[in-house]
């Protein structure tokens, strides 16, 4: 029986679980669904996303600050936000396998995404009844009457739950900005137009999780909320055009995603959150099809004058040159962590041949490689071991890097080349005569000699 040829997803699986980027969470107790631990590398690999991002968006601006929010927020902020009302997905239960399926998408795979925009609770029932949809799990056209579902996670704050508050896990990072607007205006001193950074953990009860780390329940995003003077659309159409460019030049440029992946998608009016006036969505050419990477929202005034309203605050923004007050409106650039790390490990997952043997190699970033160079004596002998070591401590403070010793020299190549690192730096014995190094590029294999104090400067040139 031939072996199944593995899709690019399957094969991205698993390499980070052999490679130690992403493992299955709490596996050696049989597993959480849909939860992932980050490895050794993968979580360098995430981490240096966040950081590229940081430094694109709030240290390099002049017109942005940075902030990190509580996890946990007094309930009236949800209240105020919509989402306690609104934020809900439509639930549906196949009655045969007791399988639960969120309704709209399940129209969506069957008959795409235009199917289920916009559809009440009602019409969504109809449709796949009409359409005699199938459950995924079973194949059986039985479901329950579609239903709203609160994808917020609750909990409690107190001693006894019965005298407790309770109290929601944060869906969003956004609305820690916006109870901080006040705070950081006065604090900062900052002048609209400006911006406030947040990278941070959220929270959503998703019914149907999945695509590996696509859509998971626990997650990290990067927002920016960036504060503009309202009633101004032209104004506001050539900021958010700009934040659609500098968002796009981001994703190729720092992280290395090709372009040709990747699409801009304006919501259609139906499918607009209630905050949003327009949307636009840069996507991502799945394994599994067109996904959101990330999303560009006009937000308005709305939740400046929720939040004002349900707290009796004043927070409008008094300009300092004209004493005009008011509340500003909201561009919002929202970026998932776990999404934009996903793709960059799908995207850059390739396989070639070199010298008649076959590799598997990830071609990050230079920016973002978990491991930048690989430090590797040639054999394991005290000799070699003396210089490669000086070396690496001589790099470890300035860049990303590994001391690999252990098995064949082409055993270590493939593995660096599998875990995406751009350089390897071989100590040989010719080394030792002449003080120079095989400097090996990742991408094309080939190997230069170059004086091993040459070395620092020849990788920060080519970053």
């Amino acid at each position: 029986m031939a072996n199944k040829e593995l899709t690019l997803m399957e094969k991205v699986v698993a390499l980070c679980k052999r490679r130690g980027i992403i493992f299955p969470g709490s596996e050696i107790y049989g597993g959480l669904a849909n939860t992932w631990d980050y490895g050794p590398y993968g979580v360098l690999l995430k981490n240096n996303i966040k950081a590229s991002w940081w430094k694109n968006f709030v240290t390099s601006r002049e017109d942005m600050v940075g902030l990190d929010s509580g996890i946990l927020l007094n309930p009236t902020v949800w209240e105020a936000s919509g989402h306690l009302g609104s934020f809900t997905d439509p639930l549906i239960d196949c009655k045969k396998c007791k399988e639960r399926i969120r309704g709209d998408k399940l129209i969506e795979e069957a008959m795409g995404t235009e199917a289920a925009v916009g559809k009440s609770l009602k019409e969504i029932g109809e449709i796949i009844k009409e359409n005699k949809l199938k459950c995924p799990k079973c194949g059986a056209c039985d479901f329950t009457e579609a239903r709203s579902f609160n994808l917020m996670f609750k909990t409690h704050q107190g001693v006894v739950e019965e005298e407790s508050t309770p109290v929601y896990l944060r869906p969003e990072t956004a609305q820690g900005i916006f109870i901080n607007f006040k705070n950081v205006v006065q604090t900062c001193r900052k002048r609209v137009p400006f911006g406030i950074g947040q990278i941070g953990k959220a929270f959503r009860n998703e019914i149907t999780p999945g695509n590996f780390t696509y859509r998971t329940r626990e997650f990290e995003q990067m927002e920016i909320e960036y504060f503009i003077k309202p009633n101004e659309p032209k104004e506001t159409k050539k900021k958010f055009l700009q934040w659609k460019e500098d968002a796009i030049g981001w994703i190729t440029n720092d992280l290395g995603i090709k372009k040709e992946h990747l699409k801009f998608r304006e919501h259609d009016q139906e499918e607009l959150s209630h905050y949003s006036s327009m949307t636009v969505d840069i996507e991502y050419k799945f394994p599994f099809g067109w996904g959101e990477l990330m999303g560009i929202a006009d937000r308005g005034q709305f939740d400046l004058t929720e939040h004002e309203k349900f707290s009796k605050e004043d927070l409008k923004y008094q300009d300092p040159m004209t004493n005009e007050k008011y509340l500003p409106a909201v561009i919002e650039p929202s970026f998932g962590v776990e999404r934009m790390m996903l793709t960059v490990l799908l995207d850059a997952y390739d396989e070639d041949e070199i010298g008649g043997e076959q590799r598997i190699v990830m071609r990050f970033s230079p920016q973002i490689a978990p491991v930048l160079i690989a430090i590797l004596p040639l054999m394991k002998k005290e000799e070699l071991a003396d210089p490669a070591k000086k070396l690496f401590n001589d790099l470890k403070g300035k860049f990303s890097v590994e001391y690999d010793d252990g098995g064949a020299i082409g055993k270590r190549y493939r593995r660096q080349d599998e875990i995406g690192t751009p350089y390897c730096v071989t100590i040989d014995y010719q080394t030792l005569e002449d003080g120079t190094v095989t400097l090996r590029d990742r991408d094309s294999s080939k190997q230069e000699r170059i004086k091993i104090d040459k070395i620092e400067s020849k990788i920060a040139l080519s970053l």
